[in-house]
């Protein structure tokens, strides 16, 4: 039981950390990309959905994003929801195409950006967190129903506990390279 726990809270934990890791490549130096406005949400018929499920999100050149509302009324939303998002981005809209040009980074810039990369590395720290705990919980929870002993359980813990720090290093590691990568000219 107790090999099945740590296996399984370890695959937990490299999948948070490969979810960071995509979501710092979609942090772009300067370049356009289209993943930048992945996780924007636009209010559609009440409820929020992501901008890819309301319109088609095209490059138009290196530095600029055309997002393209499949319908005329969600063009004002789509347009609002970039600018309302953390990204730092001025959508304008020509006719049903709104273009979102791709700011210069400016050492301002540079610094939101490194602010919304600590961000997701707090979160992907947050998520591994409380994958330990969890699995803190399943080994109390068997120790309780004599499924293991005190002596494993507490080695089981400390074994976790290790797991989790490795997990976090991993992290830090990955948001200092993007943020060496960022401030690099």
């Amino acid at each position: 039981m107790i090999p099945e726990l740590k296996k399984s809270s370890e695959q937990k934990m490299q999948k948070s950390l490969e979810a960071l890791k995509a979501d710092l490549g979609k942090v772009r130096t300067g370049r356009a990309h289209t993943g930048i406005l992945d996780h924007v949400m636009v209010e559609y018929y009440g409820s929020p959905v992501a901008i890819t499920q309301v319109a088609n999100v095209t490059l138009i050149d290196a530095r600029t994003i055309g997002v393209q509302p499949w319908e005329k009324p969600m063009v004002a939303k789509v347009e609002k929801a970039i600018r309302d998002s953390d990204l730092g981005l001025n959508p304008s809209s020509q006719g049903e195409l709104i273009r979102v040009p791709m700011p210069a980074l400016t050492e301002e810039r540079r610094r939101d950006l490194i602010k919304v990369i600590k961000h997701e590395g707090e979160n992907a720290k947050v998520a591994i967190r409380n994958l330990r705990r969890d699995a803190i919980s399943h080994l109390k929870d068997a120790l309780k129903k004599k499924e293991v002993s005190e002596d494993d359980e507490r080695r089981a813990q400390d074994d976790i506990q290790k797991l989790t720090d490795r997990y976090v290093a991993e992290v830090d590691r990955a948001l200092a390279d993007k943020e060496k990568d960022l401030m690099a000219i």
